[in-house]
């Protein structure tokens, strides 16, 4: 980049740049502002306002002057000093701006420097003018260009449908287990005034209203029911949901072990015949639709039997959720079967049981790599003739640690979001994490209402 010195510049000498406005932009410059007004995010609103259709912010058409003004004339070095503005004309996803600044006056005594600034689209109409006041670099700088950073939007967008789904019916009366820190009381508070969940708290009440004034939460018209700790907060609650007081329970602060042991216990009137496994909703902005991650969190080393189990809750949460012949990938980390790597064994038995009908409603296929699973080019790579490669809407890991590091990884390196339930009891178990956002938290508590209200007893209904 070459700059333009206060002494080089000549009055009515221009400089001009030309960008397209996109989609993409509209959406980057609402994460960095917060400025998500529906007339540029939603074009429902959009159609029925001034201009009938989506526009993009009016600041993103000004920071092109000063893109203008920092890059090219005057270029580095230069200091904004003022900027007037007059919006001209929308601009639209897919106008091409150009940017011309235009000088209009210099000032020596202090290198001040007036430009007419002027953005135009590609019918010649003028969108923005105004006027940029700047001091002049004083010396010549030749500077190379920086790249430009290469953003891309992530589009949370595949528990929207669960959400809206589930707030058409009344609240699910929801057992809280334990909220005794400011996360999960929260957590439970906020899917109350979503209109999502009715929760009852369980546990010592000078905690959780401890945790409440923590959080800045009302409790005003919550149910307490009182108990002295998190093991008794767990029997209490597993006792709620067996005679039917609530029709699902949510994690709280108390240890999942604790909550677990409680529904497990043989006592536990909650048992069905099926394995309890935990799953991953999770919405990953580089796959095309949401994919189930099972279980990273509650089966540590399961047999083949269980993992049989495992398969079935999931894709019967599939089938709740409208989706008629999940797609399962069993994952190992070699698509052949290897007599030396029990998981690959298990893959392929998986298989047939699938085949045989002791699986049913899914397409199951493995052995399969995770890179099989999911992209269509690396199965055809690798010569894999499969009906799930490459379009898995369930990867069924081979143990715990497998599947929380596969899930951990694509929350922190894929910006997936995971929303978390616990299935195979005769109710669902929300499991949320201290740093899910609230967008995880309401799709938690929106797929535990849906699960609720389309199964019975554990089992889906027809």
């Amino acid at each position: 980049m070459h700059n333009r010195t206060f002494d080089e510049l000549e009055v009515g000498e221009s400089a001009s740049l030309v960008s397209t406005a996109s989609r993409e932009d509209i959406e980057l410059f609402a994460a960095m502002s917060g400025d998500v007004n529906p007339a540029h995010m939603d074009a429902a609103f959009a159609a029925q306002d001034m201009f009938g259709h989506i526009v993009v912010q009016g600041m993103w058409t000004a920071g092109l002057v000063s893109a203008l003004l920092g890059t090219r004339m005057p270029g580095p070095g230069t200091i904004y000093l003022d900027q007037t503005l007059q919006f001209r004309h929308p601009v639209t996803p897919g106008d091409v701006i150009t940017t011309t600044a235009t000088v209009k006056e210099k000032r020596a005594d202090k290198r001040i420097v007036l430009l007419d600034t002027i953005c135009t689209n590609q019918k010649g109409e003028s969108v923005l003018t105004g006027t940029a006041t700047v001091i002049a670099p004083a010396e010549p700088i030749v500077w190379p260009r920086m790249p430009r950073p290469d953003v891309s939007v992530r589009r949370h967008n595949r528990y929207a449908a669960f959400i809206h789904e589930a707030r058409v019916h009344p609240a699910l009366r929801t057992a809280v287990v334990f909220p005794c820190s400011p996360e999960t009381i929260r957590a439970a508070i906020e899917a109350r005034e979503e209109g999502l969940l009715d929760p009852i708290l369980i546990g010592p009440e000078a905690d959780i209203r401890a945790a409440a004034k923590i959080a800045g939460v009302s409790l005003e018209g919550v149910t307490i029911e009182a108990v002295v700790d998190s093991r008794a907060a767990a029997v209490r609650g597993v006792e709620m949901g067996a005679a039917g007081n609530v029709a699902a329970l949510m994690k709280g602060s108390l240890e999942t072990e604790v909550l677990l042991a409680a529904i497990v216990d043989p006592a536990s009137k909650l048992r069905t015949d099926r394995r309890i496994s935990h799953v991953y909703i999770m919405d990953v902005p580089a796959y095309s639709k949401p994919l189930i991650v099972t279980d990273a969190a509650v089966n540590i080393t399961p047999t083949l039997e269980q993992k049989r189990d495992i398969c079935q809750n999931a894709i019967d949460l599939l089938h709740i959720l409208g989706v008629a012949e999940p797609r399962v990938a069993v994952l190992a980390a070699v698509e052949v079967v290897n007599p030396r790597m029990r998981t690959t064994l298990d893959a392929a038995a998986l298989t047939v049981m699938a085949a045989r009908g002791q699986i049913r409603g899914a397409l199951v296929d493995g052995p399969l790599a995770f890179d099989n699973a999911i992209s269509l080019a690396a199965a055809k790579t690798k010569g894999i003739d499969s009906p799930v490669a490459g379009q898995a809407d369930i990867l069924l890991v081979p143990d715990l640690e497998a599947g929380n590091m596969l899930a951990k990884q694509l929350i922190y390196f894929a910006g997936a979001d995971a929303a978390g339930l616990v299935l195979g009891a005769r109710l669902p178990i929300i499991m949320t994490s201290r740093s899910d956002s609230l967008r995880v938290r309401l799709a938690s508590a929106a797929l535990a209402k849906l699960v609720s209200e389309r199964t019975q007893g554990g089992v889906v209904l027809p």
